[in-house]
Formats: structure tokens, C-alpha cells, sequence
């Protein structure tokens, strides 16, 4: 049954994703990808990840979310003479559709012993325990630190400087909506 779940969630996913990237109107558009996010979120949770699954719905289907309207509906954007129209665009978009196709049709070819093979290009060192050890990391620390304690820790350690400089771009995206916006009015 989980499986069936996961599979419906993956396919509402891929689909809300496309039609976010192909809809013309960008607030339809924006809708669009708080469904994949919404999507992706019910994915962490059928995953045993429920602190990462309420993550994606408070801060990306939520907050980010309203902040991408509020800056489309102050902008204002208006209908205009859309990209999709040309034939390059399409070209280039079925040329992409099929490379990635090729990529999934190989990916049942592919496991962790073999990953870990390319990865060092050495037939010795191809244990996958020792090449990939962060999955024995990350469980380790979530049974010390709990969930949170293990994502907490590295985002406001290590990941500190970028995490706050991503806040500071969103902030410079916000003023830079509002000036444009009072040079319209």
C-alpha cells in the first residue's frame, strides 16, 4: 500500500513540476509548484523523514510560496509575448525530455556496489559502507542528537554563513520587486 502511495505522490509530483514549468500565467504557475512541494512532502513523510516532510510544507509551501505571489502580484505581470512559441524551445525541451528518460532507463542497472565502483575507479576500494559513510554518519547523530538535533546542528554550525546569505538574497529579492514596482505606480 505504501508503495502504491508513493508512486501516486511521485507521479502528481512530476506532473504538477511540469505543468509549473509550462503554464504561462505565473500565478497558475506558482500554484503549480506548491503542489509539487505539497507532493514532495507527503514522499519525506511516507519516507519515515515527518520533521522534513513539515519543513517543506511550513517553510517552502508556505512562506516561500507566499512570498513568490506576493512579489508576482505586486509586479503586476501581465500577459505578454511568450517563449514557448518558437520552435527551438521545443526542440531543446524534447532533447532534454529524452536524455532524462535514457538516465531512469539505466538507473535499475545500477547499485550501491556499483556506484561505489565508478565513484573510486578502483575494484579494491569499491566497498560501498566506506565510500558512502554518511548515511552511517546521519544515523549515528539522530541517535544522539534526535531529528532535529541532527538537522540543527550542521545548519547552524556549519552551514551557517550560507543559510543566512540565502535569507539575504530572498530580502534583496523582495526590496528589488518593491522598487520596480514603485516605478511603475
Amino acid at each position: 500500500m505504501t508503495e502504491a502511495v508513493f508512486y501516486l505522490f511521485a507521479t502528481v509530483a512530476v506532473l504538477s513540476a511540469l505543468l509549473c514549468v509550462t503554464q504561462r500565467n505565473p500565478i497558475a504557475s506558482a500554484f503549480w509548484l506548491i503542489s509539487t512541494m505539497l507532493c514532495l512532502a507527503g514522499i519525506y513523510v511516507l519516507l519515515n523523514a515527518q520533521f522534513i516532510g513539515i519543513i517543506q510544507v511550513l517553510v517552502y509551501a508556505g512562506a516561500v510560496m507566499v512570498l513568490f505571489l506576493f512579489v508576482i502580484m505586486l509586479l503586476n505581470l501581465g500577459r505578454g509575448e511568450s517563449d514557448l512559441k518558437r520552435w527551438p524551445v521545443w526542440i531543446l525541451a524534447a532533447g532534454v525530455v529524452v536524455l532524462l528518460l535514457a538516465e531512469l532507463a539505466a538507473l535499475p542497472h545500477y547499485s550501491a556496489e556499483r556506484l561505489a565502483l565508478e565513484y573510486t575507479g578502483s575494484s579494491r576500494l569499491a566497498d560501498p559502507s566506506m565510500v558512502f559513510d554518511a548515511g552511517k554518519t546521519a544515523a549515528a547523530a539522530v541517535q544522539t542528537q534526535g531529528v532535529t538535533g541532527a538537522i540543527a546542528a550542521p545548519l547552524f554550525q556549519t552551514y551557517l554563513i550560507p543559510f543566512e546569505l540565502t535569507s539575504v538574497l530572498l530580502l534583496t529579492a523582495i526590496v528589488g520587486a518593491v522598487v520596480l514596482a514603485k516605478r511603475r505606480v
